[in-house]
């Protein structure tokens, strides 16, 4: 991902030009090993983020601030996790036992922009969820000359390795990056070429529900089309019930999924206590499939919910979960 510059090739004009000057083809060959080492060390630092917001990194960085549970996780992967000194709550719940105990933590949807500006971080990742009908929720950050690196959350796989790669080159740990990136879509690869093993007649149908429905809010929530929860249960050999329902996050009445009568039901909810009993014993569900034959599972919320590299540990759990012979 980094960009080279002109300086080689302007050196290697320069050096045709004066070939006559008396230098061997062996210092020219010196020579040329040298500019290509410069122009390798060569990092740009103007760039644009995700969003593409036109920002200008840190020659270092030392001390970042992580508003995203999702970056908060790559960061620790990356081995960086001593370099951040603050979060937002939500990375707290998650990840607050692997932080240093000094680092201070803000409401992800009410930033407190002075106090972020006060601790003078090299660079802040933001995930677009803090800024509200089109508010930059940092503009006073950024108004303090301090970096604000924008990663919304990612709707596809491929996003989310471009994710991990942008990440990688912000902190110049490119490297790093690509390994977290090639893990992913090996990982990926493995799932795959299983699920081209399992029988046309063998496959199943699911409901992945993202919140449960209760007496006050009787309806449930799941992933349609162009979201990367619906490209991993594609990916392990599953029909969505819900791919064709209208938007990514659908909202469906209970008549309506258990009228897809769906043989496998996976769910996300971290919100509802003993969330498969509930499912389980849930009045007028007593003939959808996945119930009749209590194939209902719960998924780790943070690994599919978080768009980075983990999301593939949620894949590999939903393949066990729904093809247990095949995925052991």
């Amino acid at each position: 991902m980094k960009k080279r510059t002109i300086a080689g090739l302007l050196a290697l004009s320069l050096m045709l030009a004066v070939a006559g000057c008396g230098k061997t083809a062996e210092s020219k060959k010196t020579d040329n090993k040298t500019e290509n080492a410069q122009e390798a060390e060569t990092r740009k630092l103007d760039i644009q983020d995700r969003s593409g917001n036109d920002i200008t990194l840190p020659e270092e960085v030392n001390s970042i601030i992580s508003m995203s549970p999702a970056t908060t996780r790559v960061l620790i992967d990356l081995g960086v996790a001593d370099k951040i000194v603050a979060a937002d709550t939500n990375s707290q719940m998650s990840y607050g036992d692997q932080l240093s105990k000094d680092v201070q933590y803000f409401d992800m949807m009410q930033p407190d922009q002075e106090q972020i500006a006060a601790l003078t971080p090299d660079i802040v990742f933001t995930s677009g969820m803090s800024s509200k009908d089109g508010e930059d929720a940092f503009a006073n950050v950024r108004a303090a000359n301090i970096c604000v690196a924008d990663i919304p959350s990612s709707t596809s796989l491929d996003g989310i390795a471009e994710d991990l790669t942008f990440l990688g080159y912000c902190l110049d740990m490119e490297e790093e990056a690509d390994k977290l990136v090639k893990d992913m879509k090996a990982e990926i690869s493995k799932v795959e070429e299983i699920a081209k093993t399992i029988p046309e007649g063998e496959r199943k149908s699911v409901l992945f529900e993202l919140y449960t429905p209760s007496a006050d809010s009787p309806t449930i929530y799941t992933c349609g089309q162009g979201t990367y929860i619906n490209e991993m249960l594609e990916i392990i050999g599953v029909k969505n019930v819900a791919a064709e329902e209208e938007g990514q996050w659908p909202a469906l009445t209970e008549e309506a999924a258990v009228g897809m009568n769906p043989d496998v039901i996976l769910t996300a909810d971290m919100y509802t206590p003993d969330v498969i009993n509930v499912l389980l014993k849930m009045k007028g569900w007593e003939n959808v499939t996945a119930i009749q034959n209590e194939a209902v599972y719960q998924i780790n919320a943070d690994d599919v919910n978080q768009p980075n590299n983990h999301v593939v540990d949620a894949m590999k759990e939903m393949a066990k979960s729904v093809y247990p012979d095949y995925f052991k």
